[in-house]
């Protein structure tokens, strides 16, 4: 059982729910954008670090890769991905974080390019899991506006390594929405954290 979230924003309140809903599943997911505007990061994962749970996470467009990795340097059971992977009890887990393609937010936004993100995608092996802050392109991506704001290169990724689970977040207009892409379940998990069961998705 996975717990995911994403875009909690500094919300403290929200950090703390989300640490008690972990107490009933076995690896928890945090897609990004942990801070707001680079603000709260250490006060935030300092309510998340009670989660005893191996976390995976990436950074969003709101927190740098090297920031978060140094806040969660005391937290045991954090990992903390970007352009690479892990194993947790047996199956694969690969992250890439930022803005992807480039926001028009400006320079405080951790962003990349879809060239870039190829690059940070490329080792990622045969069916992991996807961690990504920025959803694929056309998956859990529209905006409020009804605008398709997800990655080309994560999709890409996506398809050609058969991930069978794409963790995401970064567009707020998406937030708790589920796509289904062949055998690959992409979702968006949103502040609110969703519960996901491998057993049942596969049965």
């Amino acid at each position: 059982m996975l717990l995911l979230f994403s875009d909690i924003h500094a919300d403290l309140e929200q950090a703390d729910a989300l640490e008690a809903m972990s107490r009933d599943v076995d690896v928890v997911i945090a897609a990004g954008d942990i801070a707001n505007v680079h603000r709260g990061l250490l006060e935030t994962i300092d309510v998340l670090k009670a989660i005893d749970k191996p976390t995976v996470l990436v950074p969003g467009n709101n927190e740098m890769f090297e920031d978060l990795r140094l806040a969660c340097r005391f937290w045991s059971t954090a990992i903390v991905l970007h352009g690479n992977g892990c194993e947790i009890d047996g199956r694969q887990y690969f992250g890439v974080g930022g803005g992807i393609p480039v926001t028009p937010f400006g320079d405080w936004s951790f962003d990349y390019s879809e060239e870039q993100a190829a690059d940070l995608l490329r080792d990622m092996p045969i069916g992991a899991v996807l961690v990504s802050h920025s959803p694929p392109k056309g998956y859990c991506d529209q905006s409020s506006a009804g605008r398709s704001l997800g990655s080309s290169a994560v999709l890409h990724a996506m398809n050609q390594k058969k991930s069978p689970l794409v963790v995401c977040g970064h567009i707020h207009g998406s937030g708790g929405q589920t796509a289904q892409c062949g055998d690959t379940t992409v979702i968006n998990a949103g502040p609110n954290g969703m519960v996901f069961d491998f057993e049942k998705a596969s049965a």
